[in-house]
C-alpha cells in the first residue's frame, strides 16, 4: 500500500509543476507584450509631445503675428483719423472727416444732396453749406455794383471798378474804405478760407507815369486791397493772394461804354482751405459737446 501512495504523490506533485509553468509561460509572454506596447506608447507619446511642441510654437508665432496686426491696425486708424491730404485730384479725407460730413449732409436740402453723385461733390456740399450758414455777406448786397456768388467751396464777390478808385489808378478811394472793412468782416468771418484779389481791367491800352499796361494796373490795384485788408483790418497777410488778370477775362464785349465798365471790376475770391476747414469743424465741435 505503501508503495502505491508514493508513485501516486510524486505524480501529483509532477502534475502540479507541469501546470505551473505553462501559467508562468503565459505570464511571461503577457508581460513581453506588455513591456513592448508600454514601449512603443511611450515612443508614440514623445513623438506627440514634439508634434505638440510645433504646434504650441505655431500658435504662439501666429498670435504674435495677430497682436502686431492689431497694433498695426490701431496706428493706421489712429493716422487716418487725423489724415487728410491731396492725390492727384482727389480728395482723400479721414474716417473722422468723413463722419462730420456725414453729419453737415444730413441738414443739407434733400434736392440738392441728391445731385451728388461723387466724394468730392459731397464735399462742396458741405463746405458750401457751412460758408452760407458761417458768412455774413448780407451789408454787402445792397449795391448794384457788388456781386456775390458761392459756388460750390468758393465764393466770388465782384466790386465795380467805380467804387474803389479813380480812373486809370490803384489807390483805393477814401469813400471806399468801409466797403473794404465790410470786405475784411466778410474774410475774417471764415478763417478756413484763403483769398485772392483779382484785379480786372477793361481793353483800353494805359500808359503813364505810374502804370506801364492793363497787367500793371490790374496788380497794382489787386496789392493795394490787399495791403488795406491786412494792414488796416487785421486780415492775416499769409491767407492773401494779390492777382492781376490784366483785360484777359472780360465779362462781356469791350464794345461799349457800359460794358467796359463791366469789365473794370475787382473780384475777391474766397478759396477753400479744406486742412483749416475742417479743423475747425471739428474745433466747433468740441466746443459745442
Amino acid at each position: 500500500m505503501k508503495k502505491l501512495i508514493i508513485p501516486f504523490v510524486a505524480l501529483s506533485l509532477l502534475a502540479t509543476s507541469c501546470v505551473s509553468k505553462k501559467k508562468y509561460a503565459a505570464l511571461e509572454s503577457q508581460y513581453i507584450d506588455t513591456k513592448g506596447n508600454l514601449q512603443k506608447t511611450t515612443i508614440e507619446k514623445e513623438a506627440l509631445e514634439v508634434k505638440f511642441a510645433k504646434i504650441e510654437k505655431r500658435v504662439a508665432n501666429y498670435n504674435d503675428k495677430i497682436n502686431s496686426l492689431k497694433s498695426d491696425n490701431v496706428t493706421l486708424k489712429n493716422e487716418n483719423d487725423i489724415k487728410l491730404d491731396m492725390v492727384g485730384n482727389t480728395a482723400v479725407i479721414s474716417n473722422k472727416t468723413r463722419e462730420r460730413m456725414r453729419e453737415t449732409l444730413a441738414k443739407v436740402d434733400a434736392a440738392d444732396l441728391a445731385e451728388a453723385k461723387t466724394l468730392k461733390d459731397s464735399l462742396n456740399l458741405a463746405i458750401s453749406y457751412n460758408l452760407k450758414n458761417k458768412m455774413n455777406t448780407s451789408d454787402l448786397n445792397n449795391s448794384d455794383d457788388i456781386n456775390i456768388d458761392i459756388d460750390q467751396t468758393v465764393v466770388m464777390i465782384s466790386v465795380s471798378d467805380k467804387l474803389l478808385f479813380n480812373t486809370a489808378s490803384y489807390r483805393v478811394k477814401k469813400g471806399a474804405y468801409s466797403l473794404v472793412e465790410k470786405l475784411a468782416n466778410v474774410i475774417n468771418s471764415e478763417p478756413s478760407m484763403d483769398v485772392m484779389i483779382e484785379g480786372h481791367t477793361d481793353s483800353r491800352t494805359i500808359n503813364n507815369a505810374s502804370v506801364q499796361d492793363n497787367w500793371d494796373l490790374s496788380v497794382k490795384r489787386s496789392t493795394s486791397i490787399v495791403r488795406l485788408l491786412e494792414n488796416k483790418y487785421n486780415v492775416d497777410g499769409s491767407r492773401l493772394i494779390a492777382s492781376g488778370r490784366g483785360s484777359t477775362m472780360p465779362l462781356v464785349e469791350n464794345n461799349t461804354r457800359e460794358n467796359r465798365a463791366k469789365n473794370r471790376r475787382t473780384r475777391i475770391v474766397i478759396l477753400p482751405n479744406l486742412d483749416k476747414f475742417f479743423a475747425l469743424i471739428a474745433t466747433d465741435e468740441a466746443l459745442a459737446e
